[in-house]
């Protein structure tokens, strides 16, 4: 089997041709894989930095924990799934027993493991998942957009966490890749007033101003922009991180209001400072975090937008390559690119 495998605890990754088939064991099923897509942790995992070290990789590993397919073999024990069903995929695997889980917070798992970095993962021709993992696409859902609703569940997330505030409100967006563009997206049709969106990247920023956004490098001046829209409201209502680059949180701590909410959906490569007097306590800004998606009204959510056809994904598809051309795959998240797949059928 045709894969892309990390072999060590170093940069780079594998190209094979012979990896072993996988089989379905007791609750799970194989899959064979339509359409894998590639994220920041991707290349932070291929780059092997500092962020990619935390995640504890159980290597060797097949990569990839962005992906959808059809179902080809089932395990003992699975229930509700059955062969030819197409299905996308939670990355997340969780226990099930320990407190955040058993409360309703599974995103937060204290034992979360990962597809792609504790079990092998979509990077390939099959794969092996738990049926647990598994969510059947809507009828007529590609699975190249399936493989997108990972991602796209991860931005759903992140409106969630911000209580859905978003409409009638100044949305401060920094980072316009995938994640932060249906950030974006969602944001103006739930009726925001004004989004900016802020990316060093000219081809990012070019997707953010068709999506109707105001794009900005970072360079622009955002802080100032940012009162000068809202007068004397004195900044944005909400921002999200959503790019993990360092030395953003700053920005957008003055670009918002006082009692202002601020979201972290990037995780940065290095830990960041915050000045607790100045922006929480005095600011009386909101601080919050995103992992992942929130199981499984992240799912439902997207899944009913997808449904009505608010929300579609296939726009944020640039590039469809090889499992062979993964080292270009990589290269391409930095440039001109916004969503590219890997096919394994491409050959």
């Amino acid at each position: 089997m045709r894969a892309v495998v990390k072999n060590a605890a170093e940069r780079g990754v594998s190209y094979v041709t012979d990896a072993g088939d996988p089989k379905a064991t007791e609750g799970s099923v194989v899959i064979e894989v339509g359409a894998a897509s590639l994220c920041g942790t991707d290349r932070e995992l291929y780059e092997w930095t500092p962020s990619a070290q935390a995640f504890n990789l159980n290597l060797p590993v097949v990569l990839g924990h962005e992906g959808a397919g059809t179902v080809v073999e089932i395990g003992p024990g699975v229930t509700g799934l059955k062969v030819g069903d197409q299905v996308a995929l939670e990355s997340h695997l969780t226990c099930g027993q320990c407190f955040p889980c058993r409360t309703g917070d599974a995103h937060t798992c204290e034992r979360t493991g990962i597809l792609g970095m504790h079990i092998d993962g979509v990077f390939a021709e099959y794969a092996a998942v738990p049926q647990d993992i598994c969510v059947k696409l809507p009828t007529g859902l590609s699975l190249e957009s399936g493989a997108l609703l990972e991602a796209a569940g991860v931005a759903v997330h992140a409106i969630q966490r911000a209580n859905y505030s978003v409409a009638g409100r100044a949305v401060l967006v920094s980072g316009a890749g995938p994640v932060g563009l249906v950030v974006v997206n969602l944001a103006l049709l739930m009726g925001a007033s004004h989004v900016i969106a802020v990316d060093p990247n000219p081809y990012r920023r070019a997707q953010a101003e068709k999506l109707g956004a105001t794009a900005l490098h970072p360079n622009d001046g955002i802080v100032e922009r940012c009162r000068e829209l809202t007068g004397r409201r004195g900044g944005f209502d909400v921002a999200f991180e959503c790019s993990g680059a360092p030395g953003t949180l700053a920005t957008l701590f003055e670009a918002v209001r006082r009692e202002a909410t601020v979201i972290t959906v990037g995780h940065p490569s290095r830990p960041a400072e915050v000045d607790i007097a100045a922006y929480i306590n005095k600011k009386g800004i909101t601080l919050r975090g995103i992992f992942g998606r929130r199981l499984w009204e992240t799912w439902e959510q997207s899944l009913l937008l997808l449904d009505s056809g608010k929300l579609e994904l296939d726009w944020l598809i640039t590039h469809r390559m090889k499992l062979s051309q993964i080292d270009e795959a990589v290269e391409l998240l930095t440039g001109d690119a916004c969503k590219v797949l890997l096919i394994p059928n491409l050959g």
